[in-house]
């Protein structure tokens, strides 16, 4: 799949991915920042992207930062239509204050195939085997 991309800020990396068959695109911070226990930030990335309808791009958590720094992506599913600059939603679950530097990975940007539903209202559901069971409907 062709992704065309746009640099918004000269100075930016573009998303890379790590390997060879990884499902997400790196994505790096713009600038040096300390993001304390209990904020949320977004993180701009200077760039925008086109890619086909019938995709959505969504930011997940780079798996370093939850272990080493308590860090989480919140928000972050770009539709195929948005041209805008892309950003990374950051909150800091940890206890210590966590220092990015410029050119370190925030997150990851994984595309993936979206269906697009069309809502038909009833006024019944079918029955199924979970019915309306919730957290622990399975047992322990």
């Amino acid at each position: 799949m062709k992704i065309k991309i746009k640099k918004l800020k000269p100075e930016i990396r573009l998303p890379e991915y790590g390997h060879p068959g990884d499902a997400g695109l790196d994505l790096f911070s713009l600038e040096d920042y300390t993001i304390q226990p209990g904020e949320r930030r977004i993180f701009p990335l200077g760039f925008a992207l086109e890619f086909p309808f019938g995709y959505a791009a969504i930011i997940k958590d780079k798996g370093s930062l939850p272990k080493n720094g308590g860090l989480h992506t919140w928000g972050g599913v770009f539709d195929a239509g948005y041209r805008g600059e892309y950003n990374v939603g950051l909150i800091n679950l940890g206890q210590e204050p966590y220092h990015i530097e410029k050119g370190n990975k925030l997150a990851q940007l994984v595309i993936f195939p979206v269906a697009i539903a069309e809502l038909e209202e009833v006024n019944e559901l079918s029955e199924s085997s979970r019915g309306t069971g919730r957290f622990g409907s399975t047992g322990k």
